[in-house]
């Protein structure tokens, strides 16, 4: 585009300014992206630095873009406040369900691990955003200051300094827990089954919200337990009126949630909601077992709080690890619990897995007592949430009409509402010929619901390869034109 000298200076402002915005329609600039220098864009099209300044002023009043003190304009994310989000799905009279998997969960894990596959499927975060050389650093000094107790057992509950940290982790979110109340456990999906061990057995009906992650699903698929899928809004995570209706209906023995940022849907239960979910369960005397792997990734101002924050009666199991946002590969989590069920967890525990690796255990907590892990956090949650606003933008642009995005506030993964005749397990076989990981809906549901629904990771930074799948992926999706 060049714009010649003889047009008046309005009209130039005006053409820059449309010059931007069609780079916007286009897909090539992204919310979160920085729109060229005025320099640059001056010389592209060869008019006056001071034209360049005033369409981006232009723009800026209209909230388009956004100016960073010394860094210059980028596009504001809220150009994706517009896109649809996926509706509330609604099921009467849902009942209890066996829960059943064929090789489709083994098959989600096992095309993650393949690096020539796009990596949308498992929802896992990019190494790229791991402070792998700090934590290393820990490692080798915590292993040459005291190589025997990095190498001997650590029996449960777990080492004492990492306990002793997540315990100052609690109260900085005012929930009062001691060291003595936290088991260390290998992963968040080892805390949850070891929760679901020590609260339910074999033929107990478990409530969970609709979605819900596929592990949990799995958990209980293998346990013998029955699965019963509770609505729940994509905004505002499980409605409370349908849980109140199933628990004078029928015969709950635990509830299984994920009330900050929940997988796949991205939902966020709304601090009332938490407060009265949990006094709805405690007066009928009903165990609440909380996942809050994905509760330090919010991208507000403020980190939201945990179920157990409204416990007075110690009812709720509380499990989260650092998985999702220090090192996936030394697989640290735990479950905090008060005395009701303290000591079961620890029997469950002791007999599953006698002992956790004690090198990483004392590397976290030295990480964590640094500080390092908190300014990590920092850094990972501003890059989340602009991989996430750049899929939004690029999947509303590319994908067909009648397409609903979630819009999480936290976390790395999108819950995507195709049109109604798409079939998602159709799109997922399509696109693994593709060299494409996604993760059809249906496996987020025991009965085999939101057919017409996908799950996208967003954990990884976006690359030239990333967008080039999606757009591939997107085109998949068009061609199939059920």
């Amino acid at each position: 585009m060049t714009i010649t000298q003889g047009e008046t200076e309005r009209f130039k402002y005006d053409q820059v300014s449309g010059y931007i915005m069609d780079l916007i329609d286009k897909g090539t600039l992204k919310p979160g992206d920085r729109v060229p220098s005025l320099r640059k864009l001056s010389k592209t099209l060869k008019v006056s630095i001071s034209t360049i300044n005033q369409a981006y002023l232009s723009l800026e009043d209209k909230g388009v873009i956004s100016a960073r003190p010394q860094s210059g304009f980028y596009i504001n994310a809220e150009l994706n406040q517009s896109i649809a989000t996926p509706k509330p799905i609604i099921t009467a009279n849902c009942q209890p369900r066996k829960v059943r998997f064929g090789q489709l969960f083994e098959e989600i894990f096992t095309i993650s691990n393949n690096p020539r596959i796009a990596p949308f499927a498992a929802a896992k975060p990019s190494m790229e955003l791991m402070p792998d050389k700090a934590l290393m650093r820990e490692t080798k000094s915590i292993l040459s200051r005291n190589p025997a107790n990095c190498m001997d057992y650590c029996f449960p509950p777990g080492h004492e300094n990492l306990r002793q940290q997540i315990a100052l982790r609690y109260s900085d979110l005012g929930v009062s827990v001691s060291s003595e109340d936290i088991i260390i456990t290998s992963g968040a999906t080892e805390a949850l089954s070891l929760s679901l061990q020590t609260v339910a057995k074999r033929g107990d009906v478990i409530a969970v919200e609709s979605p819900t992650y596929f592990s949990v699903l799995r958990l209980i698929e293998k346990m013998g337990m029955l699965a019963l899928e509770i609505d729940s809004d994509p905004i505002t995570g499980i409605n409370l009126d349908s849980l109140e209706f199933a628990l004078d209906t029928m015969d709950i023995t635990a509830m299984l949630i994920v009330p900050n940022f929940n997988n796949p849907s991205g939902s966020l239960m709304p601090e009332t909601h938490k407060k009265q979910l949990v006094e709805l369960l405690s007066t009928r005397q009903i165990p609440i077992i909380e996942d809050d792997v994905y509760g330090d990734l919010y991208f507000g101002e403020e980190r939201p709080r945990i179920l157990k924050t409204y416990d007075t009666e110690g009812r709720v199991l509380s499990c989260s690890s650092f998985s999702k946002t220090l090192a996936p590969g030394f697989r640290m989590g735990w479950v905090a619990a008060d005395a009701r069920y303290h000591d079961r967890l620890l029997e469950w525990k002791q007999a599953t897995s006698s002992a956790s690796p004690s090198l990483q255990q004392l590397a976290t907590a030295e990480f964590l007592r640094s500080g390092q892990y908190d300014r990590h956090l920092s850094r990972l949650r501003k890059a989340f949430k602009a991989q996430i606003e750049k899929a939004r933008f690029m999947v509303a642009r590319l994908f067909p009409e009648g397409t609903r995005i979630s819009d999480p506030q936290g976390g790395f993964v999108l819950w995507i509402e195709l049109p109604r005749s798409y079939d998602c397990f159709a799109v997922y076989n399509q696109a693994l010929e593709h060299h494409i990981g996604i993760t059809p809906g249906m496996l987020f549901s025991a009965t085999r619901k939101f057919k017409n629904y996908i799950r996208l990771n967003c954990g990884y930074p976006w690359t030239e390869e990333t967008e080039l799948a999606l757009e591939q992926l997107a085109t998949i999706i068009h061609e199939m034109n059920p």
